[in-house]
């Protein structure tokens, strides 16, 4: 009996180290998980935070690469210090996707949140498009 325990308990030990692991995403995969946060973040019960001004970000520039643009996005959602738990998991994600260290984003222009998901939630939804479905395999 000994012997199947010590079977069981490795077995057990060897489930629980596989599930820890992080699965690694491609980008498109990525890409996905953002947009779904953010339609959850739009749909969701108006959250005192989106009230908060943050960085405008040229999501529309077509001179500036895609990667600076989710960089900077990326930087201004890090500034907002105010229910900074509901926008965590969506700065995380951004940072996988641009792999940069950092950016340069103007403070200037400055918009309100609830209108800033929007506008990056087209924003990576057009990138996931342009990216095609290939790229999801």
């Amino acid at each position: 009996m000994l012997p199947s325990l010590k079977t069981a308990f490795t077995l057990l030990s060897l489930i629980q180290l596989v599930s820890s692991r992080p699965v690694a995403l491609s980008p498109q995969q990525i890409l996905k998980e953002v947009i779904l946060l953010i339609q959850q973040l739009n749909s969701g019960v108006q959250v005192p935070c989106n009230d908060t001004r943050v960085a405008q970000v040229a999501f529309t520039d077509q001179e500036v690469p895609d990667q600076e643009l989710l960089c900077q996005a990326d930087v201004a959602l890090t500034k907002v210090t105010r229910c900074r738990e509901i926008y965590e998991p969506l700065v995380l994600n951004l940072k996988r996707l641009h792999g940069r260290k950092s950016c340069f984003l103007s403070d200037e222009n400055e918009i309100y949140l609830r209108h800033f998901l929007p506008a990056l939630g087209n924003f990576t939804q057009g990138l996931y498009r342009r990216r095609g479905p290939s790229a999801a395999q």
